[in-house]
């Protein structure tokens, strides 16, 4: 007995060079959604910074709280801005579980110094044991690296 076959198979067509691509073309637009969002997530300061340079370096560490002062004399405290007045009142309320905190202090180059000074001994009087004033390196400068430029 013979048995023929009925069915016709077509000959299968050769893919082109777009749709082998276009997998990867998904992919890597779903990769750069997903990267453009992500960027997102970290929060901005309330006003525009420019920390002062310094030569030296050091862990940031784990703070509990970020004061922010402005070239203009703005405060700010964890990313609030505030007036003096209630800068005060919310470091006082933020301080009175009685914990030895510390602060990360992130000054404008162009503050005035006695205000950044004001706003240490601020700090210090409502309790505050380690503040850590945050800086950028100075451009082409070294950690322990000589004056001269000379190690």
């Amino acid at each position: 007995m013979r048995f023929q076959s009925s069915l016709h198979f077509r000959s299968a067509r050769a893919k082109s060079d777009d749709e082998r691509v276009l997998p990867l073309v998904n992919v890597v637009f779903l990769l750069l959604i997903f990267f453009m969002i992500a960027g997102q997530l970290a929060a901005s300061d309330p006003f525009d910074i420019a920390p002062p340079l310094s030569t030296s370096e050091g862990p940031a560490g784990t703070q509990e709280l970020l004061v922010l002062v402005g070239a203009d004399g703005r405060l700010a405290l964890d990313g609030e801005t505030l007036s003096e007045v209630d800068f005060k009142a919310a470091l006082t309320e933020r301080l009175s579980d009685g914990a030895a905190p510390s602060v990360r202090m992130k000054a404008d180059g162009g503050a005035e110094a006695n205000q950044v000074v004001a706003v240490m001994e601020l700090l210090r009087g409502a309790g505050v044991e380690r503040l850590t004033l945050l800086t950028l390196p100075q451009p082409g400068s070294a950690v322990g690296a000589s004056p001269d430029g000379e190690n």
